[in-house]
């Protein structure tokens, strides 16, 4: 069974950094994407960053620039270093993936707080 966890989260200053990490486990028969997800308090999920089976790569109008997604060299993992981060990137983050069946796998969430 695969699972998400995520981790690196917690309280910053604007203008800080932050460095999350997704960690798989289960067996993973290839992606078609896999990425990160936020939920600020009273509102809908939305998709940060995400990368996409062959390379390419998808970010909130809201975060090019600041944000950056990665993936390991083992392709378990996808980093999600944040750079200037601003209140309204307050928010749970979600570790995200959709498997080549298209099934979709989400992690716990990790509490991302930035204050101004």
């Amino acid at each position: 069974q695969v699972q998400l966890v995520e981790s690196g989260g917690g309280l910053v200053q604007a203008g800080g950094s932050l460095r999350l990490s997704c960690t798989t486990s289960g067996t993973i028969l290839g992606f078609k994407t896999m990425g990160w997800y936020r939920q600020a308090p009273g509102k809908q999920r939305e998709l940060v960053a995400e990368i996409i089976s062959g390379g390419g790569t998808n970010y909130a109008d809201s975060v090019k620039g600041r944000f950056t997604i990665s993936r390991d060299n083992a392709g378990n993992t996808v980093p999600l270093q944040m750079t200037s981060l601003k209140p309204e990137d307050t928010a749970v983050y979600y570790c995200h993936l959709i498997d080549r069946r298209y099934t979709n796998y989400w992690g716990q969430g990790t509490q991302v707080t930035v204050s101004s």
